[in-house]
């Protein structure tokens, strides 16, 4: 037996017997939260590799399994994100008058590195939350450099100071499945059926925030946990500024009639399947984000919808395309290209969104990546 089905082995008995004790039936959130977070078992929490541009499961010449990553994020992609990222972050950092990052999910690393690398004494202190030790040691390696800046913590203190950063963290937030069947709305959870996971329906009060036309049956998602974190921010930020990037739509968009199958998917070896209960624990799970709902829950906590748009825009905005090389040469072709792919409509460009708040009760100001094209009214 190879390590990864020990691994998935071991984990399907920890979320059965979870299944078991909550009386046969577990929302998908909560299993969604065990595939991902399970200390030691979980996909985020597990020693294999994540990040980079190599797929996990790459066949060698003798049939063996290469090592390698699931997906690529824009920092593994073009170290040209960080750099253009840390010019809105120096805006922010100055406008709030403070000196602290704090980013979530920080990943291989490669984010915090390129934005500490171009910050120089902006930052005075870099704090990093990620619930994965494992993650958390890739980090430390990457950032020796950086030693006596970086700090790390597993959870929010209760009052905060300084810009947030948050790549690619929101889709990976466990969310409630909603299913529309016969007329009819159930919450979508797990259930075991001769020693599998199945879907299985329950009754319920919840609904998505918009109501869905026609009668059709209709799957999707709600994003309870994501929005109940935008609120602990706007609780605890007392000044300074929120810029999340992620993928995803306005809610108008996200709950279209003709988007009928949710938007969950999972992702391995650089491929996406729609099967979240199968391998568990070997695959990411996430969600597109509803820009909508997260907007509505830092304004209704009190923080300043500072400006949405689209990763393209924002990059563009804050000069992605400054700086690079005015050669030929076949290295300077391959770093426009991996830049090209950041702000391309049919690649990373579009799909992705920034949305950024400023912390309540604080001077409304205008961050650099939304001088142009800022989408608030879309929301």
């Amino acid at each position: 037996m190879t390590n990864s089905s020990i691994l998935t082995t071991t984990l399907q008995a920890v979320m059965a017997k979870a299944i078991d004790a909550a009386g046969g039936w577990q929302g998908f959130d909560a299993f969604m939260a065990l595939a991902l977070y399970q200390p030691d078992l979980g996909y985020y929490a597990n020693d294999s590799q994540k990040f980079g541009r190599m797929p996990a499961v790459a066949r060698m010449g003798d049939g063996a399994q290469g090592g390698g990553s699931d997906f690529v994020t824009a920092p593994e992609l073009s170290p040209h994100f960080g750099r253009t990222l840390a010019r809105q972050v120096a805006q922010a950092l100055q406008a709030s008058g403070t000196d602290e990052v704090w980013e979530f999910g920080a990943g291989s690393g490669a984010l915090a590195q390129q934005l500490l690398d171009a910050l120089g004494g902006q930052v005075a202190r870099y704090t990093i939350v990620d619930l994965s030790s494992v993650l958390r040691e890739r980090q430390r390696t990457r950032l020796a450099a950086h030693a006596g800046k970086v700090h790390w913590a597993s959870e929010l203190p209760d009052r905060m100071r300084g810009v947030v950063l948050g790549n690619e963290v929101l889709d990976a937030m466990p969310v409630k499945l909603l299913a529309r069947l016969n007329g009819a709305w159930y919450e979508r959870g797990v259930a075991m059926h001769e020693g599998r996971f199945t879907y299985a329906d329950s009754p319920t009060e919840l609904r998505p925030p918009l109501e869905v036309a026609g009668m059709h049956d209709y799957v999707t998602e709600i994003h309870l946990q994501a929005e109940g974190f935008i609120r602990t921010l706007a609780d605890r930020l007392e000044s300074g500024a929120v810029f999340l990037l992620d993928y995803g739509f306005p809610e108008q968009e996200y709950y279209h009639p003709q988007r009928s199958m949710g938007t969950v998917m999972c992702h391995r070896a650089h491929l996406a399947d729609a099967d979240p209960l199968a391998d568990v624990g070997e695959k990411d799970i996430t969600a597109h984000v509803n820009f909508t709902g997260i907007a509505l829950a830092g304004q209704d906590a009190g923080l300043e919808v500072l400006g949405y748009t689209s990763q393209g825009r924002f990059l563009l905005n804050c000069g992605l395309l400054e700086g690079l090389d005015s050669g030929i040469d076949a290295a300077s072709l391959a770093r426009r290209v991996m830049v090209q792919k950041l702000v391309n409509e049919h690649e990373m460009g579009e799909l992705f969104k920034v949305i950024a708040f400023g912390a309540k009760g604080r001077p409304v100001w205008k961050p650099l990546g939304f001088s142009a094209g800022d989408r608030l009214h879309t929301l």
